[in-house]
């Protein structure tokens, strides 16, 4: 599988990172890759044109974690990555409340566009996105994005184009 002209976008917690069960990764001690990802992040590099994170970080709202220190745990795992031969070409993140309305806010598709601003020809059409959620699910199905949904204990997704259970599965997929 080459997609040259493919982007994938990447949920972050439950997917680059184990979810931490009714908390939030506040400190990079606390973050724990997820089982295969940094055995796939090269391949995945080489396949695809663009990989974004877009993330949902309500922690910031509820004051539990600032810009600052998720920025340096975002830098933190971007060395992880690159030191595996792997990159992350950008990072978006909502730091609303679930109750707020806001366009950054999973389902809805503000990251996304974001990242179209800053890399126009992302083609929605041409991307993946790849969430253990229903709220990555729906957001990408608004865009007419491939959805791949990430098995979990945690959640279950019937929504979704593709379900894997490992970063290997993605690449075998016929899109």
């Amino acid at each position: 599988m080459k997609m040259d002209d493919w982007t994938l976008f990447l949920d972050r917690d439950g997917v680059i990172n184990k979810n931490i069960d009714g908390g939030y990764v506040l400190k990079w001690e606390d973050f724990e890759f997820y089982p295969g990802f940094l055995n796939s992040i090269k391949s995945l590099s080489e396949h695809f044109k663009y990989i974004i994170v877009i993330t949902n970080q309500q922690c910031i709202g509820k004051g539990l974690l600032s810009h600052d220190e998720l920025a340096e745990i975002h830098q933190q795992m971007k060395e992880v990555i690159q030191l595996n031969g792997g990159r992350i070409d950008a990072i978006y993140y909502a730091p609303d409340l679930k109750s707020a309305t806001n366009l950054l806010r999973k389902p809805n598709i503000g990251m996304p566009l974001l990242a179209k601003n800053h890399f126009p020809d992302i083609d929605f059409r041409q991307s993946i996105i790849l969430g253990d959620k229903d709220s990555d699910i729906e957001l990408g199905r608004k865009l007419e994005m491939k959805t791949v949904w990430m098995k979990n204990d945690l959640y279950f997704s019937s929504k979704a184009d593709y379900t894997i259970s490992s970063f290997e599965e993605l690449l075998e997929i016929k899109f």
